[in-house]
């Protein structure tokens, strides 16, 4: 990109092409050569938005919970609609897209960057940790309205979720489960609790 010239969103157009880095090559061939390569724009473009490297991975990934707290305001909002299974099972298709999948890989597999997400995400798994947060907000909603049992340990729902969910999720080669498979999972996890055959 010749200089002189306005990158609009800048961080933006760098987390999208830091995406398609992890989606296309995986967590190995994310450099900042590659995402500005990506980008289409010079490598000191990155470093102007960011102290370095890792900075730049950890604001992706925070960028990334960002949204599924937006994600998890508007799960909120459903509640006492639709299903419950059928809630959770669009959060979940949604959660596991193969975007999240490659962060999820990027954080296991740089411990710099695991490093600095501790400041924010202490214990458990960065971006998981947040979409268990988001479905227990959920799920307790549900049992406030009276549609879940009231007893529903709604921890143990969600973290049995999030956990199931990464399971029909991850090594995908090309599409992802059907969501039939994904819709029965969570019926097994929460169709008793929500009274849902």
């Amino acid at each position: 990109m010749p200089t002189g010239v306005a990158i609009r969103d800048v961080r933006e157009q760098l987390f999208d092409a830091a995406e398609r880095v992890l989606l296309r090559a995986g967590p190995n061939a994310l450099t900042s050569r590659a995402v500005t390569t990506e980008a289409r724009c010079a490598k000191g473009v990155l470093h102007r938005h960011f102290d370095d490297f890792d900075a730049f991975l950890a604001e992706l990934v925070l960028d990334r919970i960002g949204r599924i707290t937006e994600q998890g305001d508007a799960l909120r909002a459903a509640a006492g609609t639709g299903t419950v299974t059928g809630h959770v099972t669009d959060a979940l298709t949604e959660l596991f897209g193969s975007a999240a999948l490659g962060i999820l890989g990027l954080i296991t597999s740089r411990d710099a960057l695991r490093a600095r997400l501790r400041r924010t995400t202490p214990v458990g798994i960065p971006l998981l940790t947040e979409a268990g947060a988001v479905l227990i907000g959920y799920l307790a909603a549900e049992r406030e309205l009276g549609r879940l049992a009231a007893d529903a340990d709604v921890d143990t729902l969600a973290l049995t979720l999030i956990g199931s969910g990464h399971l029909l999720f991850a090594g995908r080669e090309g599409a992802p489960p059907e969501p039939g498979a994904v819709r029965k999972v969570v019926a097994s996890v929460v169709g008793g609790a929500a009274g849902e055959a």
